[in-house]
């Protein structure tokens, strides 16, 4: 997306009322541009495959097939498309889905909109928005929920301090308190940030957190057993 052209955002509510209001509070600013609406998720996806919007807003619970279900096709169909959660939901598992199905961001309707604003234009630029209170939540429910956690298997391409760079993803750490943690430059800890993320095929750091927990949890249960 080049940045001299707004960011095109699709609605998908079932609620008309909550999508009129998002409407026009994007509509107030130049650089959002509100190219198409959906009621349900089936809708939404035939939305998104027509226009290829940079950014989807979208709710978790419609009629039909649920938030999450339309997240997963959507990817498949529109890989590059931040798609940000915009839900009532602050449950954990719900958080805990959709971060692995591949969502930017998992936002509360209830937030300010000045946040909502900043969120759209950072998931447009390719980072993941969450707030930190609900990346703990993430973790805290990774830690007491998760049964089946997947095979060890790439993380042994990380180096010593990408692992350490995972670990602190894993606590939910900024890239500034990581640098002032590890003693790094900011600008060296996004790049160590990106490779841990290319290595582990993965798209966000939210989706890393979620990895280096699950694998934390199965060397735990791998220890218990031995």
């Amino acid at each position: 997306m080049q940045t001299d052209q707004p960011i095109r955002v699709l609605l998908v509510d079932d609620h008309s009322l909550f999508r009129s209001g998002i409407r026009s509070l994007l509509q107030r600013h130049a650089e959002f541009l509100v190219v198409g609406e959906a009621a349900d998720g089936v809708e939404g996806i035939k939305r998104a495959q027509q226009l290829k919007p940079d950014v989807v807003l979208l709710d978790l619970n419609m009629p039909g097939i649920s938030g999450v279900e339309t997240l997963q096709l959507m990817k498949q169909d529109c890989p590059d498309t931040a798609i940000i959660m915009l839900t009532v939901s602050e449950e954990s598992q719900d958080l805990a889905l959709a971060m692995r199905s591949g969502a930017r961001g998992y936002l509360i309707k209830n937030i300010e909109t000045d946040y909502l604003l900043r969120a759209i234009r950072r998931a447009a630029a390719g980072e993941t928005v969450v707030a930190e209170a609900l990346t703990g939540k993430l973790v805290a429910q990774l830690h007491g929920g998760a049964q089946n956690a997947p095979p060890p298997s790439d993380i042994d391409k990380l180096t010593p301090r990408e692992k350490g760079i995972l670990d602190c993803l894993a606590r939910g750490e900024s890239n500034k308190l990581i640098a002032r943690k590890l003693d790094l430059a900011e600008s060296t800890v996004k790049i160590h940030v990106q490779n841990v993320l290319k290595k582990l095929k993965l798209s966000s750091r939210v989706q890393a957190a979620v990895y280096a927990v699950e694998q934390r949890m199965t060397n735990e249960a791998a220890d218990r057993a031995n």
